[in-house]
Protein backbone atom coordinates (compact mmCIF):
# COMPACT_ATOMS: atom_id res chain seq x y z
CA UNK A 1 0.00 0.00 0.00
CA UNK A 2 1.23 2.85 -0.65
CA UNK A 3 0.21 6.10 1.50
CA UNK A 4 1.08 8.89 -0.46
CA UNK A 5 0.78 7.65 -4.06
CA UNK A 6 -0.70 10.29 -6.64
CA UNK A 7 0.28 13.13 -4.04
CA UNK A 8 3.27 16.05 -4.22
CA UNK A 9 5.12 16.78 -1.47
CA UNK A 10 7.29 19.43 -0.60
CA UNK A 11 10.10 18.79 2.08
CA UNK A 12 12.47 21.44 2.97
CA UNK A 13 16.21 21.09 4.56
CA UNK A 14 15.62 17.41 2.71
CA UNK A 15 19.60 17.26 1.69
CA UNK A 16 20.63 15.59 5.25
CA UNK A 17 19.24 14.57 8.34
CA UNK A 18 16.34 14.44 9.00
CA UNK A 19 14.84 16.07 6.05
CA UNK A 20 16.55 13.61 4.09
CA UNK A 21 14.95 10.70 5.81
CA UNK A 22 11.46 12.40 5.63
CA UNK A 23 11.45 13.04 2.09
CA UNK A 24 13.04 9.17 1.50
CA UNK A 25 10.06 7.93 3.40
CA UNK A 26 7.78 10.27 1.26
CA UNK A 27 9.10 8.58 -2.56
CA UNK A 28 9.13 4.94 -0.79
CA UNK A 29 5.29 5.25 -0.10
CA UNK A 30 4.48 6.94 -4.02
CA UNK A 31 4.70 10.48 -3.47
CA UNK A 32 6.57 12.94 -5.58
CA UNK A 33 8.88 15.07 -3.97
CA UNK A 34 10.48 18.83 -3.84
CA UNK A 35 13.69 18.51 -2.25
CA UNK A 36 14.32 21.83 -1.37
CA UNK A 37 18.07 22.12 0.20
CA UNK A 38 20.25 25.73 0.91
CA UNK A 39 21.65 25.91 -2.70
CA UNK A 40 25.08 25.59 -1.80
CA UNK A 41 27.26 22.94 -3.99
CA UNK A 42 27.51 20.52 -1.21
CA UNK A 43 23.37 20.57 -0.78
CA UNK A 44 23.26 20.73 -4.36
CA UNK A 45 25.19 17.95 -4.32
CA UNK A 46 23.80 16.02 -1.60
CA UNK A 47 20.19 16.97 -2.86
CA UNK A 48 21.00 15.44 -6.87
CA UNK A 49 22.54 12.41 -5.59
CA UNK A 50 19.08 11.80 -3.58
CA UNK A 51 16.55 12.42 -6.38
CA UNK A 52 18.83 10.22 -8.68
CA UNK A 53 18.41 7.37 -5.68
CA UNK A 54 14.92 8.11 -5.46
CA UNK A 55 14.22 7.29 -8.89
CA UNK A 56 10.86 8.50 -10.20
CA UNK A 57 7.28 8.38 -8.77
CA UNK A 58 3.82 7.95 -10.38
CA UNK A 59 1.72 10.82 -10.78
CA UNK A 60 -1.85 10.71 -12.06
CA UNK A 61 -0.65 7.68 -13.69
CA UNK A 62 2.10 8.88 -15.43
CA UNK A 63 6.03 8.61 -14.20
CA UNK A 64 7.95 11.64 -13.14
CA UNK A 65 10.87 12.83 -11.73
CA UNK A 66 11.46 14.50 -8.36
CA UNK A 67 12.72 18.09 -8.03
CA UNK A 68 15.55 19.37 -6.63
CA UNK A 69 15.50 23.29 -5.70
CA UNK A 70 17.96 24.95 -4.19
CA UNK A 71 16.94 28.35 -2.43
CA UNK A 72 18.01 30.11 1.06
CA UNK A 73 14.58 30.26 2.38
CA UNK A 74 15.23 33.54 4.28
CA UNK A 75 15.95 35.60 1.20
CA UNK A 76 12.59 38.30 0.21
CA UNK A 77 10.47 35.75 -2.25
CA UNK A 78 11.95 32.82 -2.08
CA UNK A 79 8.95 31.02 -0.38
CA UNK A 80 7.13 32.19 -3.26
CA UNK A 81 10.10 30.98 -5.70
CA UNK A 82 9.53 27.58 -4.35
CA UNK A 83 6.15 27.12 -4.57
CA UNK A 84 5.46 28.74 -8.07
CA UNK A 85 8.57 26.18 -9.37
CA UNK A 86 6.80 23.07 -7.63
CA UNK A 87 3.48 24.25 -9.13
CA UNK A 88 5.15 25.03 -12.57
CA UNK A 89 6.85 21.27 -12.73
CA UNK A 90 4.26 19.13 -11.04
CA UNK A 91 0.97 20.80 -11.54
CA UNK A 92 -0.14 21.56 -7.88
CA UNK A 93 1.42 20.71 -4.35
CA UNK A 94 -0.54 18.60 -1.34
CA UNK A 95 1.95 18.58 0.98
CA UNK A 96 4.19 20.54 3.03
CA UNK A 97 6.73 19.62 5.30
CA UNK A 98 8.50 22.38 6.69
CA UNK A 99 11.78 20.85 8.29
CA UNK A 100 15.02 23.36 7.41
CA UNK A 101 16.13 24.77 10.47
CA UNK A 102 19.00 25.74 12.53
CA UNK A 103 20.23 25.28 16.03
CA UNK A 104 23.55 26.42 17.88
CA UNK A 105 23.93 25.95 21.12
CA UNK A 106 24.61 28.88 23.58
CA UNK A 107 24.25 30.09 26.81
CA UNK A 108 21.21 32.44 27.14
CA UNK A 109 23.74 35.13 28.93
CA UNK A 110 25.42 34.81 25.34
CA UNK A 111 22.76 35.10 23.05
CA UNK A 112 23.32 37.96 20.65
CA UNK A 113 20.64 39.64 19.33
CA UNK A 114 21.87 38.93 15.68
CA UNK A 115 22.03 34.92 16.75
CA UNK A 116 18.38 35.26 17.85
CA UNK A 117 17.34 37.19 14.75
CA UNK A 118 19.06 33.98 12.83
CA UNK A 119 17.06 31.57 14.79
CA UNK A 120 13.84 33.53 14.14
CA UNK A 121 14.55 33.54 10.80
CA UNK A 122 15.21 30.53 9.28
CA UNK A 123 13.01 28.34 11.67
CA UNK A 124 9.90 30.53 12.16
CA UNK A 125 9.44 33.32 9.85
CA UNK A 126 11.00 30.80 6.41
CA UNK A 127 7.81 28.02 7.31
CA UNK A 128 5.29 31.09 8.13
CA UNK A 129 5.80 32.75 4.52
CA UNK A 130 6.01 28.79 3.02
CA UNK A 131 3.26 27.62 4.76
CA UNK A 132 1.43 31.16 3.98
CA UNK A 133 2.05 30.16 -0.08
CA UNK A 134 1.58 26.43 0.43
CA UNK A 135 -1.75 27.25 1.88
CA UNK A 136 -2.67 30.19 -0.86
CA UNK A 137 -2.01 27.64 -3.55
CA UNK A 138 -3.93 24.36 -1.75
CA UNK A 139 -6.84 26.80 -1.33
CA UNK A 140 -6.77 27.55 -5.20
CA UNK A 141 -6.85 24.07 -6.30
CA UNK A 142 -10.08 23.20 -3.89
CA UNK A 143 -8.84 19.94 -2.94
CA UNK A 144 -7.00 20.29 0.71
CA UNK A 145 -3.84 19.21 1.69
CA UNK A 146 -1.21 18.79 4.80
CA UNK A 147 1.30 20.95 6.20
CA UNK A 148 3.60 18.90 8.63
CA UNK A 149 6.19 21.42 10.95
CA UNK A 150 8.94 19.94 12.49
CA UNK A 151 8.85 21.37 16.24
CA UNK A 152 10.74 20.17 19.07
CA UNK A 153 10.30 19.28 22.51
CA UNK A 154 12.02 21.99 24.02
CA UNK A 155 8.92 23.77 22.62
CA UNK A 156 7.08 22.37 25.77
CA UNK A 157 10.21 22.05 27.71
CA UNK A 158 13.01 23.85 28.50
CA UNK A 159 16.65 23.08 27.94
CA UNK A 160 19.87 25.25 29.16
CA UNK A 161 21.98 26.73 26.14
CA UNK A 162 18.87 26.71 23.61
CA UNK A 163 16.70 29.74 25.33
CA UNK A 164 16.77 31.38 21.49
CA UNK A 165 16.34 28.34 19.76
CA UNK A 166 12.88 26.91 21.90
CA UNK A 167 10.77 29.96 21.58
CA UNK A 168 10.99 29.12 17.48
CA UNK A 169 10.08 25.75 17.79
CA UNK A 170 7.09 26.98 19.71
CA UNK A 171 6.12 29.26 17.50
CA UNK A 172 5.45 26.49 14.97
CA UNK A 173 2.91 25.19 17.06
CA UNK A 174 1.06 28.40 17.74
CA UNK A 175 1.12 28.92 13.80
CA UNK A 176 -0.41 25.22 13.02
CA UNK A 177 -3.09 25.28 15.52
CA UNK A 178 -4.23 29.05 14.58
CA UNK A 179 -3.53 27.97 10.48
CA UNK A 180 -5.92 24.33 11.61
CA UNK A 181 -8.80 26.50 12.71
CA UNK A 182 -8.92 29.37 9.76
CA UNK A 183 -8.45 27.01 7.05
CA UNK A 184 -9.97 23.69 8.26
CA UNK A 185 -12.93 24.82 6.30
CA UNK A 186 -10.98 24.08 3.18
CA UNK A 187 -9.63 20.70 3.77
CA UNK A 188 -5.92 21.71 4.47
CA UNK A 189 -4.56 19.63 7.90
CA UNK A 190 -1.52 21.51 10.23
CA UNK A 191 0.24 19.56 12.42
CA UNK A 192 3.60 19.24 14.23
CA UNK A 193 5.83 16.44 15.02
CA UNK A 194 8.37 17.58 18.34
CA UNK A 195 11.63 15.50 17.88
CA UNK A 196 13.15 14.50 21.31
CA UNK A 197 17.02 14.10 20.70
CA UNK A 198 17.42 12.85 16.70
CA UNK A 199 21.30 11.91 16.16
CA UNK A 200 22.20 13.91 13.26
CA UNK A 201 25.23 16.11 12.36
CA UNK A 202 24.12 19.46 13.85
CA UNK A 203 23.83 17.95 17.32
CA UNK A 204 27.15 15.10 17.12
CA UNK A 205 29.68 17.51 18.66
CA UNK A 206 27.16 18.54 21.77
CA UNK A 207 26.12 14.65 22.35
CA UNK A 208 29.74 13.45 22.38
CA UNK A 209 31.18 16.04 25.05
CA UNK A 210 31.25 15.21 28.51
CA UNK A 211 29.42 11.58 28.34
CA UNK A 212 25.98 13.33 27.59
CA UNK A 213 24.99 10.33 24.84
CA UNK A 214 25.17 7.99 27.46
CA UNK A 215 23.26 10.15 29.68
CA UNK A 216 20.06 11.01 27.45
CA UNK A 217 19.91 7.70 26.63
CA UNK A 218 19.95 6.03 29.93
CA UNK A 219 16.83 8.12 30.61
CA UNK A 220 14.73 7.34 27.35
CA UNK A 221 12.35 4.41 28.33
CA UNK A 222 13.11 2.87 24.67
CA UNK A 223 16.91 2.75 25.49
CA UNK A 224 18.54 4.74 22.70
CA UNK A 225 18.32 8.10 20.73
CA UNK A 226 15.96 8.65 18.30
CA UNK A 227 17.10 8.44 14.02
CA UNK A 228 16.17 10.54 11.30
CA UNK A 229 13.83 7.34 10.16
CA UNK A 230 12.09 7.56 13.27
CA UNK A 231 10.66 11.06 12.32
CA UNK A 232 10.20 10.34 9.12
CA UNK A 233 7.29 7.32 9.55
CA UNK A 234 5.51 9.97 11.75
CA UNK A 235 5.27 12.52 8.78
CA UNK A 236 3.78 10.41 6.12
CA UNK A 237 1.65 9.39 8.16
CA UNK A 238 0.32 12.89 9.27
CA UNK A 239 1.17 13.81 5.15
CA UNK A 240 -1.49 10.56 4.83
CA UNK A 241 -4.93 10.34 4.33
CA UNK A 242 -4.81 7.92 7.55
CA UNK A 243 -4.54 11.52 9.25
CA UNK A 244 -7.21 13.07 7.44
CA UNK A 245 -9.35 13.87 10.59
CA UNK A 246 -6.53 14.81 12.40
CA UNK A 247 -5.76 18.49 12.22
CA UNK A 248 -3.83 21.26 14.68
CA UNK A 249 -2.25 18.76 16.70
CA UNK A 250 1.22 18.18 18.35
CA UNK A 251 2.86 14.68 18.37
CA UNK A 252 6.00 14.34 20.86
CA UNK A 253 8.67 11.54 19.25
CA UNK A 254 11.44 11.03 21.94
CA UNK A 255 11.13 7.52 22.78
CA UNK A 256 9.09 8.60 25.92
CA UNK A 257 12.21 10.62 27.52
CA UNK A 258 9.54 13.26 28.69
CA UNK A 259 7.42 10.94 30.04
CA UNK A 260 10.79 10.02 32.25
CA UNK A 261 11.70 13.71 33.18
CA UNK A 262 8.87 14.27 34.49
Amino acid sequence: MSLLRNKVIAVTGSSSGIGRAIATRCAQQGAAVVLHHLGTSETKSEAQSLRDSLGQATLDGSRTSHLAIGTDLTADGAADSLMSQTISYFGRIDGLVNNAGICQFAPATSVTKPLLQRHLDVNFTAAYLLTQAATHQMVRQGTGGSVVSISSITATMGSSNLTHYAPTKAALLAMSKSMAVEFGAHGIRYNCVLPGTIMTSMNAADLEANGKRAWMEARVPLGRLGQPDDIAGVVVFLASDLAKYVTGEQILVDGGAAINYQ
